[in-house]
């Protein structure tokens, strides 16, 4: 299944099957409660410094899954096999933070051209 970048779904190659992440409200709203955040504002200032930790990629990324419909816990993430490893799962976290938050992709822009 293709993922809906309009929705902010990021696909990803994980466990060797293509997954659906999506961090929703209520993922968006479970990383504020995990990571301490008082606001969206505080967490994406948190997550634009660009320094997160291994914990940090598990708990986004378990987040993301969750948000797509996915049970994984976090102790399941952090054992599954992300394609490229720890940069590939760095990756897809920033691709997945980045399509949250709206920031739009080359060409998308509001008066771009298609």
């Amino acid at each position: 299944m293709a993922a809906n970048r309009r929705r902010g779904e990021v696909s990803a190659i994980i466990d060797g099957s293509e997954r659906t992440l999506c961090l929703t409200l209520g993922a968006l709203a479970e990383l504020e409660d995990s990571f301490a955040a008082d606001n969206l504002a505080d967490l994406a200032e948190r997550f634009g410094a660009g320094r997160l930790s291994a914990r940090d990629l598990i708990r986004i990324l378990s987040a993301g899954l969750r948000g797509a419909g996915d049970s994984a816990s976090e102790a399941e993430v952090a054992a599954m096999h992300i394609e490229d490893g720890a940069a590939g799962a760095a990756r897809l976290a920033a691709e997945l933070l980045t399509a949250a938050f709206g920031v739009p992709e080359p060409g998308t822009e509001t008066g771009a051209n298609p």
